[in-house]
């Protein structure tokens, strides 16, 4: 099953360094990508401040990356501080209107770095609304930037996570129906985690444009790769046999949510790395 692996890293990954750190620390890692957190108010890029000229913003960054010889693998845009703040299927149609202003700065952001991958999230279910509702506007939500991703010829990926609508692959499986052309930035730890088995995550793997790759098991959304349950063997297989040509990235978080602030991200990022090069390899 010998296969080439191309590994990214995320810059939140390392959060309570500089940016220009960060870069300078996945270049000595020898990591080629990167993936762009833009998080409004917890990464180190905000969406309001890229937004205010994404085109300035993107030229400044490219230069960085640039000169470190990185490449954006993923620009991961979340307009809220947490998936509930600003969702894509908000009930507020203000809300929703300021989202799709967003999105059209960030494709122009996207355009001017050379960045062809941007990822949101799927949207969350809301108190007092119906769960067919919720989900219908995630729908119409999800395929508007879709097709305003496509028309600048970039690809959009939901991914599918805890406390989301798509919390299990049946219902992410249905919203890909739902939606012709989207594709999926998939982490399994987000499935592992609930208790959920590898086999029943692994039909999701032909609609995945980008992979989060980090230790998870029952209980632990994020574990060393030690403790790690995610079977890496089949999704490198599943990724094979599916023409997979996109990037792997090495995403360890640190942020105090679901106790993903315990791990030695660095010694954890090159365990899972050479970890997934020796699957490879045979």
């Amino acid at each position: 099953m010998s296969q080439s692996l191309k590994f990214s890293c995320a810059d939140f990954t390392f959060p309570l360094l500089p940016h220009a750190k960060v870069l300078d620390l996945l270049q000595l890692l020898e990591i080629k990508g990167v993936d762009l957190g833009i998080f409004q108010d917890r990464s180190h890029h905000y969406p309001s401040d890229i937004l205010r000229d994404p085109k300035a913003a993107a030229r400044k960054l490219g230069k960085e990356l640039q000169s470190r010889q990185l490449e954006a693998a993923d620009v991961f845009l979340q307009t809220g501080a947490e998936p509930p703040i600003a969702a894509a299927n908000d009930p507020c149609a203000d809300i929703r209107k300021q989202n799709r202003a967003s999105l059209t700065g960030m494709i122009d952001f996207c355009n001017e770095l050379g960045a062809t991958h941007l990822t949101g999230l799927p949207g969350v279910l809301h108190a007092d609304v119906a769960t067919e509702d919720d989900r219908q506007r995630a729908i119409e939500e999800t395929a508007w930037r879709v097709e305003a991703c496509r028309k600048a010829g970039i690809s959009y990926a939901i991914e599918p996570h805890v406390g989301s609508i798509l919390a299990d692959p049946e219902s992410t499986l249905r919203f890909l129906e739902a939606v012709p052309g989207l594709t999926l930035t998939l982490d399994y730890g987000h499935f592992i985690y609930q208790g959920m088995s590898n086999d029943s995550v692994h039909c999701l793997l032909p609609h995945a444009s980008h992979f989060h790759a980090r230790g998870g098991a029952k209980g632990a959304l994020q574990s060393t790769v030690k403790d790690n349950t995610i079977d890496f063997a089949a999704v490198l297989k599943g990724l094979a046999q599916a023409n997979y040509q996109g990037w792997i990235c090495l995403e360890y978080v640190w942020v105090d949510w679901e106790g993903c602030n315990r791990t030695d991200n660095i010694s954890e990022t090159l365990l899972l790395r050479q970890k997934l090069l020796e699957l490879a390899s045979r």
